[in-house]
């Protein structure tokens, strides 16, 4: 698609409202995920696992991207997003949890993957940056609208599952109407004799330098962002005793500082490079993060919080818009699948780091492994990953 013909507007309905929706329903759960599973009496540990395990399905689901098509991948994605949260509301023991997460893992991936290769299809390099961080924007603010709500819920720690389970299907209904197949999926469809697993090891091959270094990058990223949203809660609750009440306000205006970063995050993305909101925004997150162990009051933790949330929310869609970025046109879905495999690696590690550490020595020193994680991040995108910007 030519960038003069590019508008914001197609992405609109298959991509930023389902989006906003989705991520409602995620930003009401959230707050008191962590708190919900370990009320099945179980240890930091095995109530990180339980997150982790959800982690799952994403090399199949980039096979499975370019061969359902974009389209059919998010509508069976979100599906399988809805039964996990069913499941989860539901589950009255650990095998139950465990289950639910690697349908909902397997379906995320579906999800996130199939929107990720359709963004890449149709979005000019050049509008990329802004365009990708707008998602992510439209993705916190979505969360911050969730959190909010949250807040009314009162004690019952199932009922967020239940009406996560509405949006989605509400998401469902909405994309199955609104989504219209890319140029990719009307002519450029692999045949069926294709193998698909040959497509797979040679994108590996041909890229596996940039696998490597900017994956690992982004290893370190995403297990700071997914140890945030598990410790803060947790630390609130376990450490300070905060009520539930109280948990979500932390996480409900640190949410509103991150979804307002995104305009400045698309502008330097754009203007300057995609490392010019990586680093610095990578830098401040991992920041607060060591600053949160040495707070012992509902108002520092807030600070804390809403210091790794501006740092956060300054990296909005950055590692989105270097996959993007980094992907060929040919076998698209298969790099997006191991690149997004390095990201959820770090998704997994995250709530390991948060469970292991915290039972060996507390969750302070977690918060301390995490921070050291963010900035590994800052050096690696500073010295070891080149600029991916290209002028036209």
């Amino acid at each position: 698609m030519a960038s003069s013909n590019f508008s914001r507007i197609t992405l609109i309905l298959p991509i930023y409202l389902p989006a906003f929706l989705l991520s409602t329903g995620t930003g009401i759960i959230s707050p008191t995920l962590s708190i919900y599973i370990k009320s099945f009496d179980l240890s930091y540990t095995l109530t990180t696992f339980v997150i982790a395990v959800g982690v799952v399905g994403n090399i199949p689901a980039g096979i499975l991207v370019e061969r359902m098509g974009r389209r059919t991948a998010m509508l069976f994605g979100l599906i399988m997003v809805g039964i996990c949260t069913i499941g989860m509301g539901t589950a009255q023991t650990l095998f139950q949890l465990i289950i639910a997460q690697l349908i909902g893992g397997a379906g995320n991936a579906l999800w996130m993957l199939s929107r990720h290769a359709y963004m890449t299809d149709v979005i000019p390099l050049t509008k990329r940056g802004r365009s990708i961080a707008l998602f992510g924007g439209v993705n916190r603010m979505g969360t911050f609208v969730g959190k909010f709500g949250a807040i009314f819920l009162g004690t019952n720690l199932r009922l967020p599952f239940y009406i996560h389970a509405v949006i989605t299907l509400l998401t469902l209904i909405l994309c199955y109407f609104s989504i219209p197949k890319t140029k990719q999926e009307h002519t450029g469809r692999k045949s069926k004799k294709q193998n698909y697993l040959t497509q797979l090891i040679a994108v590996s091959k041909q890229h596996y330098t940039l696998l490597i270094t900017a994956g690992i990058g982004q290893v370190c990223v995403q297990t700071l962002r997914r140890g945030c949203n598990i410790i803060v809660p947790l630390y609130a609750d376990n450490v300070l005793g905060l009520s539930e009440l109280y948990v979500r306000l932390v996480e409900m205006i640190s949410s509103a500082v991150d979804m307002s970063m995104f305009p400045l995050a698309g502008f330097m993305m754009d203007r300057f490079g995609r490392r010019y909101a990586t680093v610095p925004g990578i830098c401040i997150f991992a920041t607060g993060m060591i600053l949160m162990p040495f707070t012992n009051t509902f108002t520092w933790l807030l600070l804390a919080a809403i210091i790794m949330r501006f740092g956060n929310g300054t990296a909005s869609g950055t590692m989105m818009t270097l996959g993007a970025d980094l992907a060929p046109a040919e076998g698209t879905g298969e790099f997006l699948g191991l690149w997004r495999i390095t990201g959820d690696f770090g998704g997994a590690a995250g709530p390991v780091v948060v469970g292991n550490i915290a039972d060996l020595f507390g969750l302070s020193i977690s918060a301390f492994a995490l921070g050291g994680i963010g900035y590994l991040a800052v050096g690696i995108f500073l010295w070891l990953v080149p600029e991916t910007l290209q002028r036209e």
